[in-house]
């Protein structure tokens, strides 16, 4: 084999091997894994078929998957699907909003409540002690006190996710502070 052809076969094997190497790469970081930025087009129904919640045709919902900003049963469902991946997911509670917790529903005086707000189902929001915000539902009106529940709505209900990856990437890198020096 004379010198010309034996590099031409060794630039194409040496392109060959970058271009499957890259391919790889991209394939590899097409998948959602924790780290990732993971953008979702959802439909969320209830058990009984009841709509909660879609972005279908909107803003898709974007998140970096294993940091916990949604519930964990979806997070964990989504793991190694590709873009353009769809899947229906069905979440038991406890991998969900957790179960009803029955502590979480307090009596209090009809006097501390507003009064536009003293009607079955009105949602209330304030703050604790250490300035973090309280939501509760008006559950209950009694003659002198309401009962409030502080259960997050969708506590104790199985959760069916339709959903569809639109977009996986690397996320962004945090702002770094700036240091005077």
């Amino acid at each position: 084999m004379d010198l010309y052809k034996l590099r031409q076969l060794f630039i194409f094997g040496f392109i060959s091997c970058v271009l499957i190497g890259s391919m790889a790469v991209k394939a590899q970081s097409m998948d959602v894994s924790t780290g990732k930025q993971v953008s979702i087009e959802y439909t969320l129904t209830l058990e009984d078929e009841t709509v909660v919640d879609s972005n279908v045709g909107a803003e898709p919902l974007t998140f970096i998957q294993g940091s916990h900003n949604i519930i964990p049963g979806l997070e964990s469902a989504l793991d190694g699907m590709t873009v353009g991946d769809s899947k229906q997911v069905t979440i038991t509670p406890e991998n969900a909003y957790g179960p009803v917790n029955e502590d979480a529903v307090s009596e209090i005086e009809k006097t501390y409540i507003p009064e536009d707000s003293l009607k079955v189902g009105a949602v209330l929001q304030g703050q604790n002690p250490d300035g973090r915000v309280i939501i509760a539902r008006v559950v209950e009106i009694k003659e002198e006190t309401v009962l409030l529940d502080y259960n997050h709505p969708l506590a104790g209900k199985t959760l069916n996710f339709d959903v569809k990856i639109m977009a996986v990437g690397n996320a962004p890198k945090p702002d770094t502070p700036k240091t005077d020096k």
